[in-house]
């Protein structure tokens, strides 16, 4: 006799709620996905397609069954265009594992990470170990017609609304089937997690219900599109907001109630810690989620732009900064003199005995000044993203506009009517709100997207395949009478594609030198860079003293917090950095750039007890810490060394030994070797 296997204890459900994972078309799914269980004589995992000039085609077999099965030949003509075939495998198992739980796809190739398919266009063949929620969608269509069942496969696999019976049954079931799946909505640094059943309590108690978000990721995003694809028909669905349809008959209170109770009878465990792709895959640096505009902010010196540079390494990347004379012009473009060598051309002279003489064959070189369009940070960015989006569609590689210090400029000023663009549509990352664009600029659009050279360069913009963007925008209605495509090409209209990235970094010491008003504020993700140790071993030197760096860092910000009642003005770890090659940091250096800052920015109002270093009764001085030596203006080693003392203690100020018998007026810092490079700040 032989007993059952032990049970298994599995892992809690990856919700993956930071992925991002758009799936359309869920009709188009949902269909294929069914006929291809019908397809493989309903076995238990199935390997769909085959490659094919860097895609993935249906395999020949599975296209001759579905077109005798629905006796229709057209519908074959474009099924590789199935979302089943052309999404990155990410949003499949977010929408197919995860949500509908129809089975877990993965790559035929097992040594393929989840990533792969992330950048490149390529995809790769899938298989489909089906599950039994696949085997009961089979059962609930078997009890219908077969011949309505086909109907409704086809008019679903043409992604086609019938709104009859069976369409109704599967959209419950569909729903059904992620009752026990957790969304997430984030606003600024609170995320919120929830399942449809608090959609329903929520409703049942009020009008409506806010699925705004400042980034929608992870299943939410399929969440969304089965609200506009009808798919969730006792419900509407418009700009975020989730309403009861009084025109649909289906009881939303008994289904709320329904859900709350099938939720607590099932031991299913949900895991909202893990945001990247599942654990049994490899994942490398491209796994993060990365959000589409963020302003990384925190003390001067934390290693801002040091995270930023890291985050990009190896991608297309843009960089200007901001300043108080930013405006549009400097930031966009703008026509501007140039010089440029011109042809001359010369009239023949006709002298008065009749002859005459053309000079050069008639041209000279001239230098002239003319005006050109001089094309700024966000243009760059915007046509790169661009030519690479029409080149790769979702696939295509990121490319990152970086703005350093973006509050030290009047970002109203410098956006412009660009500002309406960073509102972007949550489901599929392009802007919601298109803007026409000027005159100059458009031209420089249109000529850059078309043109062999830029002058006597090379364009690098120059489209090699047209935009095709049909449909992003939600009823989108051209001034000029053409299509969305078009329009964005011919550089009439502006449209942020969902490849730009917008990144930018704030010191909170600077935050008000240009207010940034809230309506710009929720446009962006904010990432809070704490101050750590660098662990770099720096210390600050002097002829006969020592005192570790980060120990300084600690302590001085204590007084900072205590004089200003505030985190802005503390100091971040690079805020001053230790010579090259060394782990040095040099009375010099200290004191021009973190004394002087001190005095200047923080203490300057307040208790300035702390540059207390000399004996004299009277009021500290900047003047102190510098002194007159053969001729020279340097600093007063010395009155260094007891503001030191004055800030971490005597016992956290080393003394070190002066070398080779020198005296301590002409001993110089000990540099010590270190091979590690210093991050930026």
């Amino acid at each position: 006799m032989i007993n059952p296997k032990e049970f298994t204890q599995r892992d809690a459900i990856n919700s993956l709620t930071g992925i991002k994972s758009s799936l359309g078309n869920l009709r188009k799914v949902v269909s294929l996905t069914y006929l291809l269980y019908l397809a493989n004589k309903k076995k238990s995992s199935i390997v769909y397609a085959e490659s094919k000039d860097g895609k993935i085609v249906l395999k020949q077999e599975y296209k001759s069954f579905i077109q005798h099965y629905l006796n229709n030949s057209e519908v074959i003509e474009k099924i590789d265009d199935n979302p089943l075939l052309t999404s990155q495998i990410e949003s499949l198992y977010v929408g197919l594992t995860l949500m509908f739980a129809f089975g877990r796809i993965s790559f035929e190739n097992k040594s393929l990470s989840m990533t792969k398919e992330r950048t490149g266009g390529i995809r790769y063949p899938k298989k489909i170990d089906f599950a039994s929620n696949i085997m009961t969608l089979d059962l609930m269509l078997n009890s219908d017609s077969e011949e309505a069942v086909k109907a409704t496969l086809l008019a679903w696999l043409q992604d086609k609304q019938l709104d009859n019976k069976i369409e109704q049954r599967i959209s419950i079931f569909l729903n059904i089937c992620i009752e026990n799946n957790l969304f997430k909505l984030r606003h600024g640094e609170d995320d919120l997690y929830f399942q449809t059943e608090g959609i329903y309590k929520s409703l049942i108690t009020g009008n409506e219900v806010s699925l705004e978000s400042d980034e929608i990721v992870g299943p939410t995003r399929i969440l969304n599109s089965m609200l506009r694809e009808n798919l969730v028909p006792w419900l509407n669905f418009k700009k975020s907001l989730v309403t009861i349809n009084a025109d649909n008959d289906f009881n939303v209170k008994e289904y709320s109630d329904i859900i709350s109770t099938s939720l607590s009878i099932r031991d299913i465990k949900v895991d909202n810690n893990v945001e990247s792709a599942p654990k049994e895959e490899d994942t490398d640096n491209d796994d993060k989620q990365l959000p589409l505009q963020q302003i990384t902010y925190g003390a001067p010196g934390t290693g801002k732009s040091h995270g930023i540079k890291k985050e990009t390494a190896g991608k297309s990347v843009i960089r200007t900064t901001f300043h108080p004379d930013s405006d549009y012009s400097t930031f966009v473009g703008a026509y501007k003199p140039v010089m440029e060598e011109a042809d001359v051309r010369v009239v023949p002279v006709v002298l008065n005995n009749g002859a005459s003489f053309d000079q050069n064959n008639g041209t000279l070189k001239e230098k002239r000044i003319s005006y050109k369009f001089v094309k700024q940070a966000f243009l760059k960015a915007y046509l790169g993203a661009w030519k690479k989006y029409a080149e790769a569609g979702e696939s295509a590689e990121p490319q990152f506009l970086v703005i350093e210090e973006i509050n030290r400029g009047n970002c109203a000023q410098i956006f412009g009517d660009l500002f309406q663009l960073l509102d972007r549509n949550d489901e599929n990352d392009f802007s919601t709100y298109p803007i026409d664009a000027d005159t100059d600029l458009q031209k420089e659009i249109e000529k850059a997207f078309k043109e062999e050279k830029d002058g006597e360069s090379e364009n690098p913009y120059k489209l090699s395949k047209d935009i095709d963007v049909e449909g992003v925008v939600e009823d989108y209605t051209s001034n000029y009478g053409a299509s969305l495509s078009k329009d964005i090409q011919e550089g009439r209209v502006l449209l942020l594609p969902p490849n730009l990235y917008i990144w930018a970094t704030m010191n909170t010491s600077d935050q008000s030198l240009f207010p940034i008003d809230s309506a710009f504020k929720r446009r962006w993700a904010w990432d809070y860079v704490k101050i750590t140790d660098g662990k770099k071993g720096w210390t600050i030197q002097g002829a006969d003293y020592s005192c570790d760096w980060w120990k300084f860092i600690q302590e001085i910000n204590k007084k900072i917090a205590t004089a200003t009642s505030s985190d802005d003005k503390k100091l971040g770890y690079y805020f001053c950095k230790a010579k090259n090659n060394t782990t040095c940091i040099d009375e010099k250096l200290f004191v021009s750039k973190v004394i002087f800052y001190l005095w200047n920015d923080v203490f300057k109002d307040n208790d300035n007890s702390i540059f207390k270093v000399t004996e004299s009764s009277g009021e500290p001085s900047f003047d102190d810490f510098y002194q007159e030596k053969n001729g020279e203006i340097v600093p007063n080693s010395s009155a260094v060394k007891q503001f030191l003392i004055n800030v971490v203690g005597d016992a956290n100020v080393s003394v070190l030994q002066p070398q080779n018998g020198e005296s301590e007026q002409n001993t110089q810092p000990v540099e010590q070797e270190s091979a590690t490079p210093q991050p930026t700040e």
